[in-house]
């Protein structure tokens, strides 16, 4: 089985695992911030960091780029490497409010134009800016990060992030729904099987033994 057919087998198992899930369905805004905040920690102090900007009305990009950095800091303490992540945060909210506006409306411009500006934001790379358009904007991309390329990697599949990102895209057609979908089943597969260490009970692994 090649790499195309094995991520086509992986998607097969998610499907029959989940189904089709709806899976960060939130603002725009909180997709921006979370899409920083998850960078090197898990999901779990992701959520908690958002509730706790929620509750200080911290969680838009406005109010972003005008909180006190203390209260910022102190509400997303728990995901880690907190003040670069502030820095970040700042950065990220002051470009897209600068940037865009109803003249230049964010959800018009092309996905690859988009991607390419996002990238040059000191501090969001491809998986934060994959994030941003796949959840935020519902656009035609997949997210590869360490959830992606563990349960690849399981499943015998070893490839660079951008051939990754088009076997999945390839597979699974411009359906954006489908798209986000199964970057959910990915995560929920890894949180239930590989951090709890159940490699005995993995089905992926079956796929290139």
């Amino acid at each position: 089985m090649d790499e195309k057919d094995c991520i086509k087998s992986l998607i097969s198992v998610l499907n029959k695992t989940y189904g089709t899930i709806s899976w960060w369905d939130a603002p725009f805004d909180e997709v921006a911030i979370g899409a920083i905040l998850t960078q090197q920690t898990r999901w779990e102090n992701v959520e908690a960091a958002l509730t706790r900007l929620r509750s200080a009305g911290l969680n838009t990009l406005a109010a972003i780029t005008t909180a006190d950095p203390a209260d910022l800091e102190s509400c997303i303490r728990c995901t880690g490497f907190y003040r670069v992540k502030s820095a970040r945060l700042r950065r990220l909210a002051s470009f897209i409010l600068e940037e865009y506006d109803e003249k230049n409306r964010i959800d018009q411009i092309p996905t690859d134009v988009l991607r390419r500006s996002l990238l040059t934001v000191n501090g969001v790379g491809e998986e934060t800016a994959d994030s941003i358009l796949c959840y935020g904007l519902h656009r035609k991309t997949f997210v590869i990060d360490a959830y992606t390329r563990r349960i690849c990697t399981c499943a015998g599949i070893s490839l660079p992030d951008n051939q990754l990102r088009h076997f999945f895209i390839s597979a699974l057609g411009s359906n954006t729904r489908l798209l986000r979908s199964c970057h959910g089943q990915i995560v929920e597969y890894a949180k239930e099987y590989c951090s709890k260490k159940r490699c005995q009970e993995c089905r992926i692994r079956i796929l290139h033994e």
